[in-house]
């Protein structure tokens, strides 16, 4: 029997057949988390666990290695760990963490809209206003309580319509209600809202106020949102990449404008909806990225999809480019993102909220195989390891989206237009099938061969 070829970054059924290294020694790492991100860390080949205070090592095992809290190479931390330490920090060449210092920019509900319409007001004034519709993606909305008496401007001229209100700084549903009245927001107002003059109390928390999508696609009467994950590498340049696996996040009651005051219609957060008196754990209430594209291509026809679609690789771009001269770039950090977009009756995507640390706990069996492929394929695109060449288009389910400028595919995949073969097509497959495991075996054979010659 011939011997089987080893191929580097290809996790193997045996730990030890791969041992992934920085030089003559194991990649170190340290985890905040007890989740997927876990479970890929441990059981990736060739990385092995830093014991300290935040580390998950079990006891019996810390006397056996240094305890050294900066002897790391990879460290997944949360935000608060970061915002206390990294200024105090010496990071070495090699190692790498997740988020960048002022990540808040973008995924703050507030400093995204304002970021988002001050690059609008400077693309609009540099490049005329035609180029400037291109922002038009998120809902008008206000910061309160700064913006409230421009709010109320705006209201009266709109009599009618629905809005929600959202902490700017809160997730997984918390704090946010709908109203329709200026009145039906007078407790929240007389609790939170006071004037910053008044130095003798606290500064009200910052909330967003936004016109409410009241036309929302819905798929068997019920609302749902597309969770996108997006990679940066870095800020400056600009280097991003898309995950083609996702899902669309479905409400447990059918959709209804007559009942505002209903969290389990209007708001699709898992955290929200499990909570939902016929709620079933076991069938849940999301579809994957790949049955959604396949549904609506299948209603709406491939070409109106693949048109939404570039839509929200527009979103993308436009966002990150928001923030990409005012966040604090390193090379030794990155960023993970989950984009909440959502979709309205004519396929037009609507940014709805960025999450700097989105979910990685899993609901179910499938929810844990997309999360376990999405962070596993991360490690492959940052390459401790050093396996790659760096040209890399795609790897595993992540696909260059953007590298200082739009980069174009090299070959045309079964979800994309025929037609649109013979034109330069963007690299971007969001829910498009994708064997990871295969494409990740021939990128790794092909760098091998490559660095060999």
């Amino acid at each position: 029997m011939s011997k089987v070829a080893r191929i580097p970054g290809y996790q193997s059924k045996n730990p030890k057949q791969n041992r992934g290294i920085i030089g003559d020694r194991e990649i170190r790492f340290k985890c905040s988390l007890q989740n997927v991100i876990l479970d890929v860390l441990r059981g990736r080949p060739g990385w092995t666990e830093v014991p300290g205070p935040n580390s998950q090592v079990p006891a019996a095992q810390q006397g056996t290695r240094p305890s050294n809290d900066g002897d790391w190479d990879f460290y997944w931390c949360d935000r608060e760990w970061l915002h206390q330490n990294y200024d105090t920090m010496f990071l070495h060449e090699h190692q790498k963490i997740l988020h960048f210092r002022n990540h808040y920019e973008l995924t703050r509900k507030n400093l995204m809209v304002k970021n988002l319409k001050r690059l609008r007001k400077q693309t609009e004034r540099e490049q005329g206003k035609t180029e400037a519709q291109s922002f038009d993606f998120y809902p008008t909305t206000y910061e309160l309580p700064s913006e409230y008496h421009i709010f109320v401007e705006e209201f009266k001229k709109n009599l009618g319509i629905i809005w929600i209100m959202k902490p700017a700084a809160k997730s997984q549903g918390k704090g946010i209600f709908l109203f329709r009245r200026l009145k039906d927001i007078t407790d929240w107002k007389k609790g939170e809202y006071q004037p910053l003059s008044d130095q003798t109390r606290d500064v009200p928390e910052t909330y967003v106020v936004q016109r409410y999508i009241e036309n929302p696609l819905l798929i068997g009467g019920r609302k749902f949102d597309v969770r996108v994950y997006v990679l940066v590498c870095s800020y400056n340049p600009l280097k991003v990449w898309l995950y083609r696996g996702g899902f669309a996040r479905f409400s447990n009651t059918r959709f209804s404008l007559d009942s505002i005051e209903d969290t389990y219609v209007h708001l699709t957060n898992v955290a929200v909806q499990k909570n939902a008196p016929d709620y079933d754990p076991e069938k849940g209430c999301k579809w994957s990225t790949q049955q959604l594209r396949k549904y609506l291509a299948a209603k709406h026809g491939v070409d109106k999809v693949q048109k939404m679609f570039k839509a929200i690789d527009n979103i993308i771009i436009k966002s990150l480019q928001s923030v990409q001269k005012i966040i604090i770039n390193d090379k030794h950090c990155f960023e993970m993102y989950g984009y909440d977009v959502l979709l309205d009756d004519d396929l037009k995507p609507w940014l709805i909220e960025i999450n700097a640390s989105p979910s990685l706990t899993a609901s179910g069996k499938e929810d844990y195989d997309l999360k376990f492929g999405l962070i596993s394929d991360l490690l492959n695109v940052l390459d401790l390891e050093n396996r790659l060449t760096g040209k890399e288009k795609r790897i595993g389910g992540w696909d260059l989206l953007w590298d200082d400028g739009p980069i174009v595919a090299d070959d045309n995949m079964d979800c994309t237009p025929a037609n649109g073969s013979a034109v330069s097509t963007p690299n971007s497959y969001l829910g498009c099938f994708n064997d990871r495991k295969k494409q990740l075996r021939e990128i790794y054979l092909t760098a091998q061969s490559v660095k060999k010659s």
